[in-house]
């Protein structure tokens, strides 16, 4: 049987198309994401509309010639757009990077501290519902808009022609979530304001949305609902989640493994995985962003010196091959976007020397930076593991990609690296939870052992 998957990246949109007999993808497709839209300074900005073009585009190049059996989708966590009585977007989508709740509320707090003082619920810039928050409060709900939703909620809804609903697993990155329970916080919503009528419905489970009724696909297809691509990116990568750690390096970064807890160390968080499973994550803002970041450095200083710019990234590559040989090590904080809970903070770098400030000490320190954050996290929480972890799984473009990087984030964890069986994880993941919505499998077990294994 097949599979497709969809996955609604920040900067990217993939689709996959799955064979769960052979376990091979079939054929994957993954376009830009080129949807950004101009705004306030603060504003991080897509247009909705670009988005479902360009996922019409990967699904119509990875199912040409073929019907898939059910479809999963997934994408980026914590956005939201308002959608009309008629379940079109009336509003931009304002994603996981808008710094809208960093703005000044009302004696000297912002929004996003605010929402968590009279909450006693950490409310962070990017959120879903701190966003709306901010948006009701300045009268920037469009006048049409009945509810609010994730970009891959509202993508099921229009291949399904149903209204928007959302997994535990999006639910719980808007914002004001009960984890034990599953559900939105009533009484946080009542404390900031919030109507809860204007939230999308929570599934928990593993749930058919619907069965597809759009242009762009023949009907009758089941839908799984969406969930959120960090967990997403857990199931189609780890395949045996009782006993591993997964790292994840792509714009921002991740680490994740499975609990039973729900209560995390401060500046981590437990999200929701499905069927009352969790995972426990720690996230930074920065991970292959802090390579790129350095890149525009050089860029910069390549043009100064009327030099070249051409294959910077092979450059450094290249170069970071010294790192377990260089001595004197520049130590690197890559925190250069701040972080969630205090997004005024600003990395730097320490034991600066006389010898020591060369392009490959700055390479080789934002490469074990972006590791020591996440061990740091890692490290935080190792209490809340089941059992003690036997595989470091390294999902992610960055990890992907460099050898050197898995070999420094192998030195930090002290465990042995290891690549998932497909390079589209998120995708990947969605088609896995798709397997057992859908009924093509018993459960997420079975589905992970027939796709990842």
């Amino acid at each position: 049987m097949k599979i497709l998957g969809i996955d609604i990246g920040t900067t990217t949109v993939t689709a996959l198309l799955a064979d769960t007999d052979t376990k091979a993808v079939i054929k994957s497709c993954t376009l830009k994401n080129d949807s950004f839209i101009e705004g306030k300074s603060y504003e991080r900005l897509q247009d909705p509309q670009r988005i479902i073009e360009t996922v019409k585009s990967a699904v119509a190049d990875v199912t040409l010639g073929h019907t898939p059996d059910a479809i999963g989708v997934t994408g980026q966590m914590h956005g939201i757009l308002y959608v009309d009585k008629s379940n079109k977007p009336c509003s931009p989508l304002m994603i996981w990077q808008d710094e809208r709740g960093n703005e000044v509320f009302e004696n000297n707090e912002t929004y996003a501290q605010y929402l968590t003082r009279v909450t006693g619920i950490k409310a962070s810039t990017g959120f879903g519902l701190t966003t709306h928050f901010y948006n009701i409060k300045n009268n920037l709900v469009p006048e049409n808009a009945v509810m609010l939703c994730t970009i891959h909620d509202y993508l099921v809804s229009l291949i399904t022609d149903t209204v928007p609903v959302t997994h535990s697993s999006d639910g719980a990155s808007l914002g004001f979530f009960d984890l034990k329970n599953l559900c939105f916080d009533d009484n946080a919503l009542n404390v900031a304001g919030i109507n809860k009528d204007f939230l999308p419905k929570v599934v928990s489970t593993t749930a058919v949305a619907g069965k597809t009724k759009c242009d762009f696909l023949p009907d009758g297809i089941p839908v799984s609902v969406a969930i959120g691509d960090n967990q997403a990116s857990f199931l189609g990568s780890v395949a045996e989640p009782e006993c591993s750690v997964l790292v994840n390096v792509g714009t921002g970064s991740q680490v994740s493994f499975k609990t039973k807890s729900t209560i995390a160390p401060e500046g981590c968080e437990i999200r929701p995985l499905t069927d009352n499973d969790y995972i426990f994550v720690g996230a930074s803002l920065c991970g292959g962003r802090a390579y790129a970041i350095l890149k525009n450095f050089f860029t910069l200083c390549a043009q100064m010196l009327g030099g070249s710019d051409d294959n910077l990234y092979s450059k450094m590559d290249s170069l970071s091959e010294s790192v377990f040989d260089l001595t004197d090590e520049l130590v690197v904080n890559c925190e250069f976007c701040g972080t969630r809970q205090n997004p005024e903070k600003r990395g730097f770098i320490e034991n600066i020397g006389t010898d020591n400030l060369t392009p490959q000490h700055l390479i080789c320190g934002v490469l074990n930076g972006v590791s020591k954050e996440l061990y740091t996290m890692y490290s935080s929480a190792q209490s809340l593991l089941d059992t003690p972890p036997l595989n470091l799984v390294c999902s992610g473009n960055g990890l992907r990609k460099s050898k050197i990087w898995r070999r420094i984030f192998e030195k930090d964890f002290g465990l042995t690296a290891q690549l998932p069986r497909h390079s589209e994880e998120a995708s990947m993941g969605a088609c896995v939870f798709s397997g057992a919505a859908c009924g093509i499998f018993d459960d997420i077990k079975a589905s992970q052992n027939a796709l990842l294994r």
